[in-house]
């Protein structure tokens, strides 16, 4: 399966149909480019909200059998920002691919950790690209477009080739207050209005929720709020790659005169690569875990991981009174700057319900008055927003479950885009020479992670 020169294909072999594991592959004139090579994590829960007891490995990502079987005609993997989701496969899964990667310089610090720890430092061919750059790789010319997302340095791509042309957003929202890095470029999305773009590929993850999504900035005052009246150790769990939302952490940990400290090795690596690359505004005054013993409990803010529930994080061990430099104690509180994600759900209560069997103060996104969380993703009043402005032929939706790529589908059929194509992984999509799909053109699945080796999984 080779596309021609009159050809121009899409081809996701995950993250589309389902959310997480993203990778996705374009086709044309014998040449593929992929775009993101992520990761998911093993649920806790199936989708009627019971508890898998079938053993899986954790950590899974897409099979790239596929692409592995066609390297050759692999000129580049994109990399559109540093999520889990989006890059955290490219250690395990590189020596199969063996093509240059291009991305950001906030996203290549965290790439180069990563593959620091699998013994790939140097070793992998990684390209630094800026906003606005314009690359031809292999057959493929593309453009780097900025926009706002829960992660410093998100970039959504224009991939054009002579007999078509793909908007590919990743992932994104419009918020007109980051906190940290650039706005979205609203002035670059109506340009498209009259660039002809063939196919829009977009985020679905929000598609089904009404309205807009919150800024960054709008969360200040809320998380301040229960800051500034909390009496004992405050510990805030969010999540650890969200640097705007640590910015506002740490401010507010200035001016309530409380100690920043991070909980957490995922934490810690995400605020050293923002310093590394100039994102970091607070200096380094963190406090380190090993010296809160020595220190006033109301004059420490801790930020903390395991807002998921995960068993072997940060605050799910002091729930537990097993972290080893902190017990928490009652009238503490511990606030969730976070939203749960499906699958979590067991997990999240169980966790909630310790911390409240502790007598702490717990606060999540739902029991707060004031707003303490907000999306990186895009609501429907910011779709209906992208479709308006970049006027495409046709929406694709990616990134989201069923329900979230139909809702994503309406919208573009309401927003007044003339086409819409609905499919999954392993689907292929035509853009060119015309647009449809081939349902289960390509076989597709999962590998596992297990004692750091792959492993193929049965579903």
């Amino acid at each position: 399966m080779t596309p021609d020169d009159e050809d121009f294909w899409f081809l996701p072999l995950g993250g589309t149909g389902e959310i997480g594991m993203n990778m996705n592959l374009y086709g044309h004139d014998g040449q593929w480019l992929m775009v993101d090579c992520g990761v998911t994590f093993e649920k806790n829960t199936d989708v009627d909200g019971e508890e898998i007891r079938v053993q899986r490995p954790h950590v899974q990502m897409a099979d790239p059998q596929f692409i592995t079987d066609r390297r050759k005609s692999l000129v580049g993997l994109i990399i559109t920002h540093a999520h889990e989701d989006h890059i955290g496969a490219v250690p395990y899964l590189w020596q199969q691919l063996r093509c240059p990667i291009y991305t950001t310089k906030f996203t290549a610090e965290i790439l180069r950790r990563k593959l620091v720890e699998v013994g790939l430092a140097d070793k992998v061919p990684v390209i630094i690209v800026e906003k606005g750059s314009q690359i031809e790789i292999g057959k493929f010319d593309v453009e780097w477009v900025a926009l706002t997302h829960s992660i410093p340095d998100p970039y959504a791509l224009i991939i054009g080739t002579p007999v078509g042309k793909v908007f590919h957003t990743a992932d994104w929202k419009l918020d007109s207050s980051p906190v940290v890095g650039e706005q979205f470029d609203k002035a670059r999305y109506q340009a498209m209005g009259d660039e002809e773009i063939d196919v829009l590929v977009c985020d679905s993850t929000n598609a089904n929720v009404a309205g807009h999504s919150e800024t960054e900035a709008s969360l200040y005052k809320g998380l301040k709020s229960h800051i500034e009246n909390a009496k004992g150790w405050v510990v805030v769990a969010c999540f650890g790659s969200n640097i705007a939302r640590l910015h506002t952490i740490g401010k507010i940990a200035q001016e309530t005169n409380r100690h920043l400290g991070l909980l957490g090795r995922s934490l810690i690596n995400m605020v050293s690569a923002a310093r590394a690359t100039g994102l970091w505004e607070y200096g380094n005054t963190l406090v380190d875990s090993q010296h809160l013993a020595y220190l006033p409990a109301d004059s420490v803010l801790l930020v903390a991981t395991g807002s998921q529930g995960e068993p072997r994080t940060a605050l799910n061990r002091l729930s537990l009174n097993a972290f080893r430099d902190l017990q928490l104690e009652p009238g503490d509180t511990v606030i969730f700057s976070s939203k749960m994600i499906p699958g979590n759900e067991l997990a999240i209560e169980a966790l909630i319900e310790r911390l409240k069997a502790m007598k702490l103060d717990v606060i999540t996104a739902d029991n707060s008055a004031l707003s303490i969380h907000a999306s990186g993703h895009p609501a429907a009043e910011e779709l209906a927003l992208m479709y308006e402005w970049v006027k495409p032929k046709c929406a694709l939706p990616v990134h989201g479950e069923w329900q979230h790529l139909q809702a994503n589908s309406q919208i573009a059929k309401s927003a007044g885009v003339p086409q819409q194509l609905l499919g999954k992984n392993g689907d292929l999509f035509f853009i060119s020479p015309v647009k449809g799909l081939r349902r289960n053109a390509v076989k597709t699945g999962r590998l596992g992670l297990i004692q750091k080796k792959l492993t193929k999984i049965k579903m």
